[in-house]
């Protein structure tokens, strides 16, 4: 589980629908707030994150492009360059997410609040759209969240679905799990349907042995979550996929968010569509 310090969520002010992610980054950049982020500016686009050396950037921006399901790009940096103006003004890739794993050679060597010592002139960033973008949606809709309820990370599993090669870049999908009543559950492929930057509908309902995951009680990133009588596991594809494909190319050394710990950006998150279609 993601260390966090204590923190009441942030959530919109109407009136000023960018005030809650400003300030949601204003906090993580001051390392106020290193762990998860669901329930933070709820409404706002949250991302994932992978950066890594130019010479890999083209052919992981195809991979995304032909696995748009779980590596939606929604905004991209300049080589060398931390800004990211797509996510909102003043951010910057380096600083504004709570926590960064740094991978050498596909090993996880370091986690971190920020990345300005790690960073390179040939790095290229890549923000990926992530789950937590759909969740206000889903709670205005009256459908429960227990991750957010319990203020845990949300469960993710490695699943047998498999993405797209794209040279040296594969490996199985990510998925992230919410329990829901069936009813629940139909509402919710409804409402994020329409998320196309958030991974859209669901990927799988049910019986997780169906996709690979063998004990839905231990999730390989993330906290598990009860499931109450009555309600079934509900899978989503989830922005943490190019975290083992990373680790899979082995590059010399690539970045990424800790899994749980998003970037928060100032568009609403359902006015956002991918930069990049399938």
């Amino acid at each position: 589980m993601i260390a966090a310090k204590p923190l009441s969520s942030i959530r919109t002010d109407d009136d000023n629908p960018a005030v809650s992610a400003l300030a949601a980054r204003r906090l993580i950049r001051a390392g106020l707030h290193t762990g998860h982020t669901a329930g933070m500016a709820l409404g706002r686009l949250q991302g994932n994150l992978a950066i890594l050396p130019k010479d890999l950037a083209l052919e992981f921006a195809i991979f995304c492009h032909r696995n748009p399901k779980p590596c939606p790009i929604v905004a991209m940096t300049l080589p060398g360059d931390p800004m990211l103006p797509d996510m909102g003004a003043d951010v910057d890739i380096r600083t504004d997410a709570p926590s960064y794993n740094i991978y050498r050679n596909g090993v996880l060597a370091e986690q971190t609040t920020d990345i300005v010592q790690h960073w390179q002139d040939d790095f290229v960033g890549f923000v990926l759209g992530c789950s937590f973008s759909f969740e206000d949606a889903l709670l205005k809709a009256g459908i429960g969240l227990r991750h957010i309820d319990m203020n845990l990370t949300v469960p993710m599993y490695a699943s047998n679905l498999a993405t797209r090669p794209v040279g040296r870049f594969a490996g199985g999908t990510v998925v992230s799990m919410r329990p829901m009543t069936p009813a629940d559950a139909l509402k919710a492929v409804e409402i994020t349907s329409r998320f196309r930057a958030a991974h859209g509908a669901p990927v799988h309902l049910g019986d997780p042995a169906a996709i690979g995951i063998a004990d839905i009680d231990k999730p390989d990133w993330g906290d598990p979550v009860e499931i109450r009588a009555g309600e079934i596991p509900v899978f989503w594809a989830c922005g943490v996929t190019p975290q083992l494909v990373l680790q899979n190319a082995e590059p010399p050394i690539c970045i990424t968010h800790t899994p749980g710990a998003m970037l928060i950006g100032d568009q609403a998150s359902d006015a956002v569509s991918m930069r990049w279609s399938a």
